[in-house]
């Protein structure tokens, strides 16, 4: 049935769909959180049934937001509409979570907030509110939703778990901030109901071939059904003619709405195309505006009666699609007329942004000083982390600029700004447009960065060395800080690539960067940019105290979290350049706490995979395996997809083939589509492993071969080595040990660290003989033992006892192997563990199997949970690092402490101590 905007409506059937939403607000009574899209076309009554549903919420706490067109552009506008009312609890949240929602909402001044800190801290403050009451929030029109409120509550949906909230998105297609979420598609009304509503929009006898014309052609669509007949002429009505029903549904809905706009007098039809540019309804503002144009009161009425719109203390329209209608079918002149006057009548002092917007629209052609203000607009927008309200304004900025440098700076500025939402299409779309203008070097330089940043960022590993190489080399002469950090992003960039980049390897890039001018006093990034540079162009030896002293001096430094997101990434290449697993590790973790803190989320997956592979290296699987639970919670949490990087290393090392090996292949596979080289390296270098834990040395070989040879350059490479000596001297290659221990000792002599000289005396071993061998061994478990890559030290014990027994000595050999076995046994590293238990039984020592894996594991989102609360963490912040709320923390924590047979926290210690091996399956 018809209604104003809000107002309650009589439904007709949607018998099934008014049951599904019953339950639904059943299940959030009883304490689960829900979350659902209402999907389908203009018309088919979304609104109605979110309004029936909203009515039927006893219980229920009601939050409500509708998405309006005219302000998308506005960063978190939809989002400060539904949190408003709670924001008296917003001290309750953790800080960085307080101080997110407050810039973003421009309560507060601070960093832009990343906005899945945002996302986190409104569904704290959802479940906060939650504790009081249940809650239902209802997001009507959510494709006219700013985006950066769509992606925070998409967010939202996704991770609702033991909070009594439900949120119900209306949407006529549901975007991608809510893919996922359960989606309940409306279509028409079954012919019977269809007959009983066009009944009400009639008054007065239809012909029976026209109403089954007219029910027809609308496909049950209720609001066709409703406004088409108000605008059929008599004839029509009679006999049919002129319904042919050849546009869109839609259109012909808006078409029906201008016809009847159309009989409203000329005052009225400005007055009501003056509210429909200004979404908030804000009767004050808009009478003011009104007045500007010389419209009084009185042209309301006729509005009023026919039920059009209703202009109380708040304006509202019947219908989304009216307000529509009214905006599209004024003239131009007109609508930058009414835009004038709104901005006139915005306070420029608490609602700039809005004023800038309606002064934009109301320009016909240039005009510098509007183009002015929405570039404060933008800067604003990304300091509350809206980066494409910033794009926005940006954009409409260009269009209203005069000079043709000004007009690609704001181009190439909005491209940047839609470069950190992740919009690269768009990005690709605006580098477009600006090849078209005049530019200037440093200009076509930007562009090429953008271009190549948009390759490497998307996955499109082979294309971006290349682009970034070009754009390094445009900027030497223009910029030479901006060029060497395109530098180092190129060095980069090939590194991932590997050998799959074309026209920019790591060889290419670091050529080019060794020509760069020296500094007097070289900062961080010029020591890191010559440390990995002269690495490949020179070799280890010449390189090894560059890098020692680019990584001393980045460790050592008071660097500001900026500066550790900015270059703790090639501080990490440098260190495991020079075997420094000790630096490599403490850069690490340093860079995860600062990216979890600055909530920038994009990054830090990749980060806690390297940090999960130096964890899982170490032997600390239970630690790694929650890294990795994190890092696929971000990547679902943001929509990027999982690496499969550490969980293959972790199946490897725990020698778990059916696991392991669909997943290195995988990672092959899709390694070799997007360009990422570097995947492919990894993945045989992990394989090698595994295979020689299982013996079949064979396979080992070849993957090792595979490692090593691709992407040489690459520090996977090297890591290769030592796998390939071991497989290679099993299968009697010697030359090709041989040669895989002289490109080893090359680098691990130069790091001098005892972790690579403890693999290289490993190495060496293998192909020795007598004394010599014996006393490699034993500098080889002397120098692991020093380090702590336990599974390293435990296979040093496992070849020196196979060498033992060998050679006969079967007691000492049972030393060894004993050790090995009882350190696999203790790591979780099966298949290794079963190659010393075989060695053992071989020396005559009797030794069991493993047990059989309990069947009470732990999930690796458990596994993190325990991690963080016995590192003493309380459940908000537990929830804040998994994106959880705090009561789905103690939901979780419930199930765990029934696995492990305890009722507290304060037993979880104890508890892990005797059941370690749930957390090392």
């Amino acid at each position: 049935m018809p209604s104003l905007e809000g107002a309650p409506v009589e439904l007709i059937n949607r018998f099934s769909e008014r049951e599904l939403l019953t339950g639904f607000l059943a299940a959030v009574r009883a304490g689960e959180g829900r979350a659902l899209v209402l999907s389908g076309d203009a018309g088919l009554g979304k609104t109605a049934l979110l309004d029936d549903m909203a009515a039927n919420a006893l219980g229920l706490r009601v939050l409500r937001v509708s998405g309006m067109q005219s302000e998308m552009e506005l960063a978190f506008a939809g989002l400060h509409q539904l949190c408003g009312p709670l924001l008296d609890r917003v001290e309750a949240l953790p800080t960085p979570q307080q101080l997110a929602l407050q810039t973003a909402f421009g309560l507060a001044e601070g960093p832009p907030p990343a906005r899945f800190m945002v996302g986190m801290a409104v569904l704290s403050l959802l479940s906060e509110a939650s504790r009081e009451q249940p809650l239902l929030c209802v997001v009507d029109d959510m494709h006219w939703l700013d985006r950066a409120s769509a992606q925070a509550l998409g967010f939202v949906a996704r991770r609702l778990g033991a909070d009594p909230i439900g949120i119900v998105f209306g949407a006529r297609t549901p975007t991608d901030e809510v893919a996922g979420v359960r989606e309940l598609r409306l279509g028409g009304l079954a012919d019977q109901h269809a007959h009983e509503l066009l009944s009400f929009a009639l008054t007065g006898p239809l012909d029976t071939r026209v109403r089954d014309q007219i029910v027809a052609e609308t496909r049950g669509n209720p609001l066709a059904l409703l406004e088409l007949p108000r605008t059929m002429s008599r004839e029509e009505l009679a006999g049919g003619f002129g319904f042919p029903g050849t546009a869109p549904l839609t259109g012909r809905i808006e078409d029906s709405f201008a016809r009847q706009l159309d009989a409203l007098p000329d005052d009225t039809r400005l007055l009501i195309c003056l509210a429909s540019a200004e979404p908030s309804g804000e009767a004050k503002l808009i009478w003011r505006a009104a007045s500007l144009l010389g419209i009084s009161h009185v042209a309301a009425r006729p509005a009023t009666e026919v039920g059009l719109a209703d202009f109380g203390q708040r304006i509202s329209f019947r219908h989304p699609l009216l307000r529509r209608a009214a905006y599209q079918s004024a003239t131009a002149e007109q609508r930058r007329a009414v835009h004038r006057a709104l901005a006139e009548s915005t306070d420029p002092d608490t609602d700039p942004d809005r004023r800038a917007w309606h002064r934009a629209q109301a320009t016909d052609g240039t005009d510098e000083e509007a183009a002015a203000d929405l570039e404060r607009s933008a800067s604003r927008a990304h300091a509350r982390g809206g980066p494409n309200a910033a794009a926005a304004f940006l954009e409409q900025a260009a269009a209203l600029t005069v000079d043709p440098a000004r007009r690609a700076d704001h181009l190439l500025a909005a491209a940047h700004a839609h470069m950190s939402a992740g919009s690269y299409d768009r990005v690709l779309e605006l580098l477009a447009i600006v090849r078209a203008e005049p530019l200037t070097e440093l200009q076509s330089a930007r562009a090429d960065l953008l271009r190549g940043n948009v390759a490497f960022a998307s996955g499109l590993g082979s294309d971006g060395p290349p682009l970034l190489l070009k754009a390094a080399k445009q900027l030497e002469p223009l910029d030479l800080d901006l060029a060497r950090e395109t530098y180092l992003n190129a060095w980069m960039a090939a590194m991932f690539a590997g050998d799959l980049a074309v026209g920019g390897s790591l060889a290419d890039v670091s050529r080019a960067a060794r020509g760069l001018p020296v500094s007097a006093q070289p900062d961080e990034a010029e020591l890191v940019l010559d440390a990995l540079a002269r690495i490949i162009v020179d070799g280890p030896a010449a390189a090894a105290l560059v890098l020692r002293r680019a990584v001393s001096a980045i460790v050592d430094a008071s660097l500001t979290p900026e500066q550790v997101l900015r270059w703790g990434w090639f501080a990490h290449a440098a260190a495991v350049g020079n075997w420094d697993f000790t630096n490599w590790r403490f850069l690490l973790e340093r860079e995860v706490k600062v990216l979890r803190t600055a909530g920038a989320f994009d990054l830090l997956p990749i980060v806690l995979a390297a940090l999960g592979t130096v964890t899982t290296w170490s032997g600390e699987f239970a630690a790694s395996t929650a890294m990795f639970a994190e890092a696929e919670t971000i990547c679902e949490v943001t929509g990027a997809p999982a690496d499969a990087i550490g969980p293959t290393m972790l199946a490897c090392l725990r020698g778990d083939e059916e696991k392991a090996v669909p997943l290195i292949h995988s990672m092959i596979a899709a390694a070799e589509v997007t360009g990422q080289g570097m995947s492919v390296t990894y993945a045989n270098w992990v394989a090698a492993v595994l295979y020689n834990s299982l013996g079949r040395y064979s396979e080992a070989l070849a993957a090792a071969v595979a490692s090593s040879e691709s992407s040489s350059d690459l520090f996977i490479a090297l890591w290769s080595l030592p796998e390939l000596v071991e497989a290679a001297t099993r299968t009697g290659d010697i030359p090709a040990a041989e040669a895989a221990l002289a490109r080893l000792a090359e680098s691990t002599t130069a790091g001098g660290t005892d972790v690579g000289l403890g693999l290289e005396a490993r190495s060496r071993a293998l192909l020795s003989s007598g004394d010599v061998a014996e006393r490699l061994y034993l500098e080889a478990i002397d120098r692991l033992g020093r380090t702590p890559l336990r599974p390293e030290l435990g296979r040093a014990h496992l070849l020196y006892g196979e060498w033992l027994r060998r050679d006969n000595r079967r007691v000492d050999a049972r030393h060894q192997l004993k050790t090995a076995h009882e350190m696999f046994v203790d790591l979780g590293m099966r298949a290794f563990a079963e190659r010393a238990r075989r060695e053992l039984l071989a020396t005559g020592e009797r030794v069991r199997q493993s047990a059989a894996e309990s069947e009470n594991t732990l999930t690796a989102q458990e596994t993190l949970i325990v991690q963080l609360a016995s590192d003493g963490l309380t459940n908000p912040e537990i929830g804040a690092q998994m994106f959880l709320s705090a009561r789905t923390v103690e939901w979780h924590l419930r199930k765990v402490f029934g696995k492990l047979g305890i009722t507290s926290r304060r037993q979880l210690a104890a508890a892990l101590h005797q059941n370690g091996d749930l957390l090392n399956r």
